[in-house]
């Protein structure tokens, strides 16, 4: 089973699910170090290529890094990230496939550190690691032009998150072929 992003839930993830952190990427980097400093989440989560990179850069200790390979959609060079594990998936834009699902949910319940690499889009999985990761995470992923969100993964954050992907609309899993 694939499930798809409806225009209406299109819609509705263009705002951010959780804070949004507004500035520079180091300005944004130096206030999640604080977060993660005062909170001491369970596992520090990055969704995306620009914020995993700038998390880095900022020496902020990832535990899992979910990247495709691009920024906007436009390819860049692949993320340099010491990994202990890595899982590759294929993930659709507009998707959310349980090729892809699973290697999320093996990427946090491994121990050490984690790359997720997506051929496709990695945007959906955001979800995922919020469903995936223990309460007492953190999930931080980009808003396009705007800045970086931080999720607190907690029983009500995955609540939302189980109901957004409710609404998402499922197909078979051959129905990919025809996307």
């Amino acid at each position: 089973m694939i499930r798809l992003l409806t225009l209406e839930l299109r819609k509705k993830l263009k705002a951010p699910l959780g804070l949004l952190i507004r500035g520079s990427f180091k300005q944004t980097s130096m206030k999640i170090a604080k977060l993660v400093n005062e909170k001491k989440p369970r596992k520090l989560i990055a969704v995306g290529d620009r914020v995993s990179s700038n998390l880095i850069k900022n020496r902020i200790a990832l535990d899992i890094a979910v990247i495709d390979s691009k920024v906007m959609r436009r390819p860049i060079s692949p993320l340099i990230f010491e990994a202990d594990n890595i899982f590759h998936a294929s993930n659709p834009a507009g998707t959310l496939t349980e090729e892809a699902w699973a290697a999320v949910e093996r990427a946090v319940k491994s121990p050490g550190r984690s790359k997720v690499i997506i051929e496709g889009e990695e945007d959906l999985l955001t979800l995922v690691a919020v469903l995936s990761a223990p309460n007492g995470s953190i999930v931080v992923y980009g808003q396009p032009k705007q800045g970086v969100v931080v999720l607190d993964v907690n029983e009500e954050m995955k609540r939302k998150v189980r109901e957004i992907i409710e609404r998402m609309e499922k197909k078979p899993k051959n129905a990919l072929m025809l996307l």
